[in-house]
C-alpha cells in the first residue's frame, strides 16, 4: 500500500511538472528527442507570449481591437489547449508503472483529468471573450475601408445620449458633447452643447433651404430645439435620400453640431439610456461624489449627499435628474459622471462583467467609427489617458440658448482648442453645477468633479 501510495505520489509528480515544463517526463522515460523537442517548443512559446505583454504590449492591444486578429488568436488558445492537455495525457501514460492498481489508476487518472481543466479553463475563457469581442467590432463599428487620420491634428467625435421614452415616438439626442482631441498628445477639450439651443444653423443642403434662418422643427407654437434635430431628420427622407432613418438623422445632428462649433464632427456614438444602466450595473455600480440632495425615483426617493455607489437606476437619475434643478447642471454631472466610470473601469471590472457590457454595446450603442481606425484609437487613448480633460460648455450666462450668438461660440471653441493647457486654472471648486454654468473658459474636468 505505501509503495504504491508513493508510486502515484511520483507519477503525479512527474505528469504536474511536464504540465509546468513540457517534455519533463519524456526526457525521464528516455525519449529524448521528443522531450527536447516538447521543452523548446514550450519555452518559445512562453518567450513569445511573455514577449507580447511586456515589451510588445502597445502593439498587442491593437491587434485586439483587430476582429481578423481576434479570430487567430481563438484559433491559437483552443489549439494550444488542446496540445497541452494532449503533452499533459501522454506524459502520463509514459511514466505510470504496469503495475499499479486499479484504485491507483482511477485516482491518478482523475488527478491527471483536473490538471488538464485548470489549463483549458483560462484557454477556454480567453477564447470566449475574443469571440465576443470579435462579434461586439462587428456588430458595432463600420467595415469602411477608412485608414487612420494620418495627419490631422485632431479628432472631433460626437458623444451622444439619446432618450427613447416610452410616452412618445421617436428619440430625443438630450446629452451632446463633441470630444475634440489633438492626436499628436492626446490633450482633449470636451465641448457642450445643452439640449434647448433654438434656431440651430443647419448644414447646407435640404435641410438647410427648407429652415435657412435655422431650425424650427414642424411645431408652430414652439421654436424647434437642438434635441429634435436627430428625430426630424431620420423622419424626412429628402434630407439624405437613399439613407436609413437613422443615418439620415445622424448625418444632419452631425451637420448641425459641426455649423454650431465651426469644426468638422468626424464620427459619432451614440448610446441609449438603457444601455448606459445596463453597463453601469455590469460594472458593479458607479462611486460618484453628490454634492447635493437629487431627487429620486417617481415616489419622493432621494440621492443623499456624500461619495455614494450608484447601481445603473440611480446613475441615471443622477445623470438625468433636472427636479429642483436644470438643464445645464445636470450637464456638469453627466461629465462627472461619464468621467468616474472611465476611472473606475479598470481591466478585472470590464472582465468581471464582459459579457454583459458586450451585450448592452451592441444593442445600445451606435458608432460610425470604421474597425480600420481602432488600432490607431487605442494608441490614441493611451494618450488621453495621460493628458489633460478640459470642458467648455455653452450654457447661460455665457450663452443665451434662446437667442444663441453662434460667433461667439466659435470664437470660444477657437481659443480653446489654440490654448496650452497651462493656461487653464486647476483651482478646484465646491460645487461643480456652478462652475459649469458660469464659466467662459474650459475648465480641467478633474477640477469641476
Amino acid at each position: 500500500m505505501r509503495g504504491e501510495r508513493a508510486a502515484v505520489c511520483r507519477v503525479l509528480a512527474l505528469t504536474l511538472g511536464s504540465a509546468a515544463l513540457w517534455g519533463l517526463a519524456h526526457l525521464i522515460a528516455g525519449r529524448t528527442r521528443a522531450g527536447l523537442a516538447l521543452a523548446t517548443l514550450y519555452v518559445l512559446l512562453l518567450g513569445t507570449v511573455m514577449t507580447a505583454v511586456t515589451a510588445l504590449r502597445p502593439a498587442l492591444f491593437r491587434l485586439l481591437v483587430q476582429p481578423e486578429w481576434l479570430g487567430r488568436l481563438i484559433i491559437a488558445a483552443l489549439s494550444v489547449a488542446v496540445i497541452w492537455s494532449a503533452v499533459v495525457v501522454r506524459s502520463y501514460f509514459l511514466v505510470r508503472p504496469a503495475e499499479l492498481s486499479d484504485r491507483g489508476r482511477r485516482l491518478s487518472s482523475g488527478v491527471v483529468a483536473l490538471i488538464c481543466v485548470a489549463l483549458v479553463a483560462p484557454l477556454a475563457v480567453a477564447s470566449r471573450i475574443a469571440y465576443v469581442s470579435r462579434d461586439v467590432l462587428t456588430a458595432l463599428f463600420a467595415s469602411a475601408e477608412d485608414g487612420p487620420w494620418g495627419e490631422r491634428a485632431r479628432l472631433n467625435v460626437l458623444l451622444v445620449g439619446a432618450d427613447a421614452a416610452k410616452n412618445r415616438p421617436g428619440a430625443r439626442t438630450d446629452s451632446l458633447t463633441v470630444a475634440s482631441v489633438d492626436t499628436r498628445t492626446g490633450q482633449t477639450v470636451l465641448f457642450g452643447l445643452p439640449r434647448n439651443l433654438e434656431h440651430v444653423p443647419l448644414p447646407p443642403g435640404p435641410a438647410r433651404d427648407m429652415f435657412p434662418w435655422g431650425f424650427q422643427g414642424t411645431s408652430t407654437t414652439t421654436p424647434g430645439l437642438l434635441n429634435e434635430v436627430y428625430e426630424w431628420g431620420a423622419d424626412h427622407p429628402e434630407t439624405g435620400p437613399g439613407l436609413e432613418a437613422h443615418d439620415r438623422g445622424i448625418a444632419l445632428l452631425k451637420g448641425t453640431v459641426g455649423e454650431i462649433l465651426g469644426i468638422p464632427v468626424d464620427y459619432y456614438a451614440m448610446v441609449d439610456m438603457r444601455g448606459f444602466r445596463q453597463v453601469v450595473d455590469a460594472m458593479g455600480g458607479v462611486r460618484v461624489a453628490i454634492r447635493q440632495d437629487i431627487p429620486y425615483g417617481l415616489e419622493g426617493g432621494v440621492l443623499p449627499a456624500g461619495t455614494r455607489l450608484l447601481d445603473g437606476e440611480q446613475a441615471l437619475w443622477f445623470g438625468r435628474s433636472r427636479t429642483g434643478s436644470d438643464d445645464y447642471t445636470r450637464m456638469a454631472r453627466q461629465k462627472c459622471l461619464l468621467n468616474d466610470m472611465a476611472k473606475q473601469a479598470d481591466a478585472m471590472t470590464v472582465l468581471r462583467g464582459f459579457e454583459r457590457i458586450a451585450d448592452a454595446a451592441k444593442q445600445y450603442v451606435r458608432t460610425d467609427l470604421p474597425q480600420r481606425q481602432l488600432p490607431a484609437l487605442v494608441q490614441l487613448a493611451g494618450k488621453v489617458r495621460g493628458a489633460e480633460i478640459r470642458s467648455l460648455s455653452f450654457v447661460p450666462p455665457l450663452i443665451n440658448t434662446a437667442a444663441p450668438d453662434w460667433w461667439l461660440i466659435k470664437k470660444r471653441v477657437a481659443q480653446a482648442l489654440s490654448a496650452r493647457p497651462r493656461q487653464i486654472s486647476r483651482t478646484p471648486t465646491l460645487s461643480p453645477p456652478p462652475a459649469a454654468t458660469s464659466a467662459t473658459t474650459p475648465q480641467a474636468l478633474d477640477a469641476i468633479c
